[in-house]
């Protein structure tokens, strides 16, 4: 099957149950989504297979890989970049996107399982991690990418990571009203990184070379609620011609010949979260000639050279599948959460924060 046309209230079962089946297959007896079998795992990969397991109603499998994140989760609230059979395999930074993206799976798990008590199990985990991530916001408003093994920050910020975090802040600010705990100074950062974002891109890679060759730069404002209405369609405008390879997907870098699935289905959030609902249709029905005949989906494609490429089927890009075929299709009570962020994002830019 090479494409597939989606529509509202018809969410594709057959087609991605085996998708599903496939992260399920995949799952460690602990509860961890490593990225392939014998593969590493790192937090934000394993919480996007574990969103996967969500829409895919595998909702006991979800929570075993929130407590595995838990029972991971170091004192000071945060985790290493990449585990192995449970062991940390790369202390040398932790990277505060991943740290803070828990609260985005959480709150994504809650809006489908509408489980209360699984909210206020893992609220403590959140709060650890966002408290952690809120340490290493600079001054100007951006928070620097990664940190330490010995608790230094890394002084200097992505445009990607950072759009992450404001959508994790953003959960993890709608997991404490849900429990009637204090937002205040999650609320002001939030607002600061918005700021910081839309209006200060000298804050931004000072000390490497401008990461705008990647798709990610260019899409993830749209995708995270920074940009919105026009601004979030003039900001697609203005690269779709760079970065998408008509019938095939969407380049991770500008200057390779190299579609990925994963970016692919981000930017078809994105592009719902735009307005542009048919081109969202339209670059999602392309991604599923990469579907394996176990319902993993292949992670790239060289399109100068007619190869797959790496040969390798991940579990976070199946959750990312199953995440895009949600928002097409509403199918689940989180099917939104990446694509209406207006009514949020207005109401905390525009609050009075005491």
């Amino acid at each position: 099957m090479k494409n597939l046309l989606l529509t509202k209230g018809f969410f594709p079962e057959a087609l991605l149950r085996p998708t599903v089946n496939y992260i399920l297959q995949t799952q460690l007896s602990n509860g961890c989504l490593p990225w392939f079998k014998d593969g590493k795992a790192d937090p934000w990969d394993h919480i996007e297979a574990a969103m996967g397991l969500s829409i895919g109603g595998e909702l006991a499998a979800a929570e075993r890989a929130y407590a595995w994140l838990a029972n991971e989760q170091l004192n000071d609230g945060s985790w290493w970049a990449n585990y192995l059979d449970n062991d940390a395999v790369d202390k040398n930074h932790r990277e505060t996107n991943f740290i803070a993206y828990i609260a985005t799976g959480v709150w994504h798990h809650y809006l489908i399982s509408q489980d209360l008590d699984f909210l206020q199990r893992l609220y403590p985990a959140v709060k650890k991690a966002i408290d952690f991530v809120l340490r290493y916001q600079s001054p100007t408003g951006e928070i620097y990418w990664a940190v330490a093994e010995d608790g230094s920050a890394k002084k200097d910020a992505l445009v990607t990571a950072c759009a992450s975090i404001y959508k994790s802040l953003q959960c993890a600010i709608l997991c404490a009203q849900e429990l009637n705990q204090p937002t205040k100074l999650w609320a002001q950062a939030y607002q600061k990184l918005g700021n910081t974002l839309r209006h200060h891109p000298e804050c931004f890679d000072r000390t490497w070379e401008s990461k705008e060759r990647f798709s990610m730069d260019w899409f993830y404002p749209v995708l995270a609620g920074v940009l919105q209405g026009k601004a979030a369609s003039e900001r697609i405008e203005s690269r779709w011609k760079i970065f998408i390879e008509n019938n095939i997907g969407c380049r991770c870098v500008s200057d390779e010949p190299w579609v990925t699935v994963a970016e692919s289905c981000e930017l078809t959030l994105a592009l719902l979260a735009a307005g542009e609902h048919a081109r969202a249709l339209s670059l999602f029905s392309w991604l599923h000639q990469f579907m394996d005949d176990d319902g993993g989906y292949w992670t790239g494609y060289n399109f100068r050279d007619d190869v797959i490429w790496p040969r390798e089927k991940t579990t976070w890009t199946a959750g990312v599948i199953l995440l895009a075929a949600d928002a097409l299709t509403e199918h689940s009570a989180a099917s939104t959460l990446f694509t209406k962020h207006t009514e949020f994002v207005d109401w905390m830019e525009k609050a009075e924060i005491n």
